[in-house]
This record gives C-alpha cells, sequence and structure tokens, in this order.
C-alpha cells in the first residue's frame, strides 16, 4: 500500500467522526468494508443442539467484527467505549429473535483483525476476551479495514477521480508497481480472518461459529457520483475489490469448518447507487448512518440471514 492512501486514511477516519462526535460526545476512529456461495456446515456440537424440526437454542452468544458489524449510528447509537455502535445492529437483532439469555457484543468501528487480541482503544478490551468456553455461537465479519482497503477504496480513491472523470485512475495507480496491491492486501486478510476463525474455535471448543460476509458497496453496472464519487472506470474496480474481499471471509470460514452468511448475494441491487440502498453514500447522515456503512435495513436484512441459518 503506498504512503499516499495510508496519510489519506488517518485523515479521513477523522473527518467521518466529526458528525457522530458533534451528535454524540466523545471521541472515536471508523473505517470498514464480500461471495456467491452455499453456507459451509459447521460440524461442532452447537450446530446440530436442536432436534429434528425443532430450531436449535442458544445461550451465551458473541458477537465480534468491525462498522459493518457495530453499524455506527444506526439508531439508536451506544458510544461504546468510543466503538460506536447501535443496539440494533444485527447481533442485537439476532440475540432478541432467538431469546437468548446472554448476549455480548464487542463489535468496534475501526476494528481490525489485530484487534481481536489487542485493545483498540484506551478503555476497550480485545474482542476475544468476550470468548470463554461456555460460549455457543459467536458471529465475525472482519477484515475489511486490515491493510487500510475500504478506507482506500472509498477514501482516497474518489479524490483521482477528477484527474479521470471517465477513466481509472484508482486502478492504475495501485497498479503502478506492476501488482494489484488493494488485490494483494485482500489475500493477506483472507489468511488473517482464517486465523481469526481458528482461535475463535480454540477458546469457544463448544461454539457454533459464523462468519457474516460484506454486502455489495458499488452497482455492478452504471455509475452514481454524486453518492459514490470514484472515476466511472473504477466503480467496476471497487466492485472486484469488494466481491475478492468477501470471498476471502468465504473461504476462511469453509477453512475452518465454520457456517457463513452471503450476504453479497442478499444484497445485489441494494448497493449506493440502487433505488433501495442497504449502505449509505459519501455523506454523513447522524440520524441514519455513517457515511459509506450501512442502513437499519441492511442490519435488519443481515439479521433475518442469520436467523435464518440458526433455526
Amino acid at each position: 500500500m503506498s504512503t499516499a492512501p495510508r496519510r489519506w486514511t488517518r485523515a479521513l477516519t477523522t473527518a467521518l467522526w466529526a458528525a457522530a462526535v458533534l451528535v454524540t460526545g466523545p471521541t472515536a476512529a471508523s473505517v470498514a468494508a464480500q461471495g456467491d456461495s452455499a453456507p459451509a456446515k459447521a460440524t461442532n456440537a452447537a450446530a446440530t443442539r436442536g432436534h429434528a424440526g425443532e430450531p436449535a437454542a442458544y445461550e451465551h452468544y458473541v458477537a465480534l467484527g468491525d462498522s459493518y458489524t457495530a453499524a455506527p449510528l444506526v439508531p439508536q447509537l451506544d458510544i461504546a467505549g468510543g466503538c460506536y455502535r447501535s443496539t440494533n445492529n444485527y447481533p442485537s437483532l439476532v440475540a432478541k429473535a432467538l431469546d437468548i439469555t446472554t448476549f455480548v457484543d464487542r463489535s468496534c468501528s475501526g476494528a481490525q483483525t489485530k484487534d481481536m487480541t489487542q485493545s483498540q482503544l484506551p478503555g476497550v478490551a480485545p474482542q476475544f476476551d468476550a470468548l470463554t468456553p461456555d460460549v455457543d455461537l459467536v458471529t465475525v465479519s472482519i477484515g475489511g479495514n486490515d491493510f487500510t482497503v475500504f478506507g482506500t477504496l472509498v477514501g482516497y480513491c474518489p479524490t483521482l477521480r477528477a484527474s479521470d472523470p471517465t477513466g481509472t485512475p484508482c486502478r492504475d495507480e495501485m497498479r503502478s508497481d506492476g501488482r494489484d496491491r488493494l488485490l494483494a492486501d485482500v489475500q493477506q486478510t483472507r489468511e488473517r480472518v482464517s486465523a481469526v476463525v481458528a482461535a475463535i474455535r480454540e477458546r469457544s471448543p463448544n461454539a457454533r461459529i459464523v462468519v457474516v460476509g460484506y454486502p455489495q458497496i458499488a452497482p455492478r453496472q452504471g455509475t452514481c457520483p454524486d453518492r459514490l464519487p470514484l472515476a466511472d472506470g473504477d466503480v467496476r474496480y471497487a466492485v472486484q475489490v469488494n466481491k475478492r474481499l468477501t470471498d476471502a471471509l468465504r473461504q476462511a470460514a469453509m477453512s475452518n469448518q465454520a457456517d457463513y452468511v452471503d450476504v453479497w448475494s442478499a444484497s445485489r441491487d441494494h448497493d449506493i447507487c440502487s433505488t433501495d440502498p442497504w449502505i449509505n453514500g459519501q455523506y454523513t447522515d447522524p440520524s441514519r448512518a455513517q457515511n459509506y456503512h450501512p442502513f437499519a435495513n441492511e442490519q435488519v436484512a443481515v439479521a433475518g440471514l442469520v436467523e435464518d441459518l440458526l433455526r
């Protein structure tokens, strides 16, 4: 990753949270952001807890993830030590729908895979601290912030549009050294997410593990520079990176015999440019969603996918 995108992303992170800080108080950090396939079968005991025709019952659920799990600014907002977590994000909806006795949500905006085992923010414990042997359900969605992949796509790449509005200035810069830096970073992300899933199983060996993929952010066809200000040719590049990222999560789930929730397929025709978007565009709406982050309807849809898998 070139140093220019990294510097720009740090500046973007501060700007992204300015609106949230004005509305809610303390400071924080953010930035986050997918595979067509049937869910991988889980082999642990929790996966087969229910009898034939009966839903499996879960008593101790832990949710792990980044801002696509935390859902910053989706009402109602819990500052959560700087993690900016919605009380109506998909883990909260799942816990309510399944009447789960003990629910712990450790998702945090801006989280990377490293934040599973180290403190992301002062006073915020590593997400893995919530994992114990008695946990019987874990959902996890992580990886979009590693190597600033998501921040580069929605933060740095739009600044290149003016140089070539109908071309592919972002893709060209990412390939300037002879390889595609973003796609190479995503490949390393797959290995990191796989290690995260394996470590969850070590800490909570009786848990059913569900890896939740990312949604489609950019449209497969067309552009909408007022909402997603990428150069016209870079919209297709964003779809490629977005898809490769969610494939990385799917592969990490399959390689560890975990379940996978295919949000990518479910979110088709709900990209930023669509008439029924699940993801907010470039402008933060303090009453609905952080820019480039899920609306409440996306969280409801993802919760439904998870519930369907678990029932």
